[in-house]
């Protein structure tokens, strides 16, 4: 007589490389939603072995019961172990040859890391796709915001022409802040809100990596490949930060009507892929300018669905655990794709676009000597490039004899607005470098 009994499915057995607050949290998400993601995912999902550098240190999660392994690149081998994931970091070392291990031995690898991704993605897929092993990522672009998976699936039957967004909670935190301030009176210059975003953690020690654009770039290559298809071309970002905006800047743009954004943005066309991180001028009638605080935000405009608006946290051990296990459930259901949304060879290359024929309005804000004339050079700069003025806003000068002047252009090619930085390039009338804001239409 045969037994009838249901059989138990096996676990999914993973194990965690990198015990920082990502990893404290997908451990406490485990453990707290346990019961609920094994019904979704089929099967229980149980960690087996973890790693990290430091045994010592507390991390706020039980540890007990759970293998600690000092060397990482073993896991890849381990017959107790079917899927790595890895929160660590970092484009090269380590993760790198982690990834490139797990990979090659038939293991699928889940990751949060997008400088890796955006760097070596494209040879990683390929990897995954030869060895049939899925390769996840959601985790590595807006933390809890399911927008990769919006893309690869959501919008798999449309095509996409431009995908923008918020992108670091850390430079949001910033110019949101610095707005709040502006709004109470009490303007407050950049280094003042970056102390303080340091303070909360919001920065780190080193905040280069948000404020200069670089982490925007990384998740913005990532966005451009999924949304059309093509070769991830990181390289091919033109990536400006936030440090040198002033709490002036900030009053301004609020009188014109507008708040200030770093914007990732990417569109594909006939003269190539374009790929720009670039703080803009965003319209108060804009769902991009409410974005508060360290949130994150995701625009795609496609051909059929229209705009998709994708908000929620950009990090976080909550939210960016969130991303890890629902990766995880996708793996348990056997439930993944091609890692690109196509296969490699399937993906276009792109050229780099001409940025100076792109069409919009900008804002340029110059600090000048309090003599007469300035007003007059800048505007004949302007003329000799071709650039027509919307708006002028002059401030009386400073106790130190500076005045800032702040131009809305017309409509026109971006390489005007570049010509004429480059014919006021030495002026001895100008103190300090311009900044130039392009504005989003």
């Amino acid at each position: 007589m045969t037994d009838q009994r249901a059989v138990a499915p096996a676990p999914l057995r993973i194990a965690i490389v990198g015990l920082g607050t990502v990893g404290g949290g997908v451990i406490r998400l485990l453990a707290a939603n346990g019961d609920l993601i094994a019904r979704r995912a089929g099967r229980p999902i149980q960690i087996t072995a973890i790693s990290a550098r430091d045994r010592t240190k507390d991390r706020g999660v039980d540890l007990s019961g759970l293998e600690w392994v000092d060397d990482m690149t073993s896991l890849a081998a381990r017959d107790d172990v079917d899927v790595i994931v890895e929160l660590i970091g970092g484009s090269d070392g380590p993760a790198l040859t982690l990834a490139r291990q797990c990979l090659a031995s038939g293991k699928p690898f889940v990751t949060a890391n997008k400088a890796m991704i955006a760097h070596h993605g494209l040879a990683l897929a390929a990897e995954a796709e030869k060895s049939g092993v899925a390769l996840k990522y959601e985790a590595a672009v807006a933390g809890g915001i399911p927008v990769i998976k919006g893309l690869r699936e959501g919008a798999a039957a449309n095509e996409i022409h431009r995908v923008y967004g918020i992108l670091n909670g850390t430079c949001n935190f910033i110019l949101t802040s610095m707005e709040k301030a502006k709004e109470a009176g009490h303007p407050r210059s950049f280094d003042a809100v970056l102390k303080e975003a340091q303070e909360l953690g919001y920065a780190e020690a080193d905040p280069s990596f948000d404020i200069d654009g670089v982490d925007t770039a990384h998740k913005l290559s990532i966005l451009a490949s999924l949304a059309f298809g093509t070769e991830l071309a990181f390289a091919g970002v033109t990536t400006t930060g936030i440090r040198h905006i002033l709490a002036e800047d900030t009053a301004e743009a609020a009188a014109l009507g507008y708040n200030i954004r770093l914007v990732g943005m990417a569109e594909n066309g006939p003269n190539g892929l374009f790929q720009r991180v670039h703080p803009m001028l965003v319209h108060e009638d804009h769902p991009l300018a409410h974005v508060d605080g360290s949130l994150n935000a995701v625009v795609a405009e496609g051909n059929f669905v229209g705009r998709l608006f994708f908000q929620g946290a950009g990090a976080g051990d909550g939210p960016t655990a969130s991303a890890v296990v629902a990766d995880l459930i996708d793996v348990a259901r056997d439930e993944y794709g091609d890692p690109l949304a196509m296969p490699v060879s399937a993906l276009a290359r792109q050229p780099q676009a001409d940025a100076g024929t792109r069409i919009g309005r900008a804002y340029m804000r110059f600090k000048v000597k309090d003599q007469p004339g300035v007003l007059a050079e800048i505007a004949a700069a302007m003329r000799d490039a071709g650039v027509s003025i919307e708006s002028v806003i002059q401030r009386a000068a400073t106790q130190d004899n500076q005045v800032l002047i702040a131009i809305v252009t017309h409509s026109g090619a971006e390489r005007c607005v570049t010509d004429t930085l480059t014919r006021l390039a030495g002026s001895d009338s100008l103190i300090g470098a311009p900044m130039v804001m392009h504005i989003l239409e």
